[in-house]
């Protein structure tokens, strides 16, 4: 079993920043791939960003240049950086760990206001 713990979520202006974080617990040794997933009301679930445990990243096209992913082996926790935020990017913000099976946290409420 694997636990992650998102943080960082919050309200924020257009144009601002945020740093989410994942720390994660448990079977970590199995961690294949962490990312990050975001659902805005009434929209399905997407893949936002993604690192494998060798940093290779991968980015929806829509955030590139905006969204950094990192991760911190030593700390088991993996980042999102926001940067230049919009009203679109209001969604709960989802930590996932893939290794024999997808993990999930329980989110954290990025609200960006115009």
């Amino acid at each position: 079993q694997v636990q992650l713990v998102e943080s960082g979520g919050g309200l924020v202006q257009a144009g601002g920043s945020l740093r989410l974080s994942c720390a994660a617990s448990g079977s970590i040794a199995s961690i294949n791939v962490m990312g990050w997933y975001r659902q805005a009301p009434g929209k399905q679930r997407e893949l936002v960003a993604a690192i494998t445990s060798g940093g290779i990243t991968n980015y929806a096209d829509s955030v590139k240049g905006r969204f950094t992913i990192s991760r911190d082996n030593a700390k088991n926790t993996v980042y999102l950086q926001i940067n230049s935020l919009k009203p679109e990017d209001t969604a709960v913000f989802y930590c996932t760990a893939v290794g024999r099976r997808t993990y999930w946290g329980q989110g954290t409420q990025v609200t960006v206001s115009s």
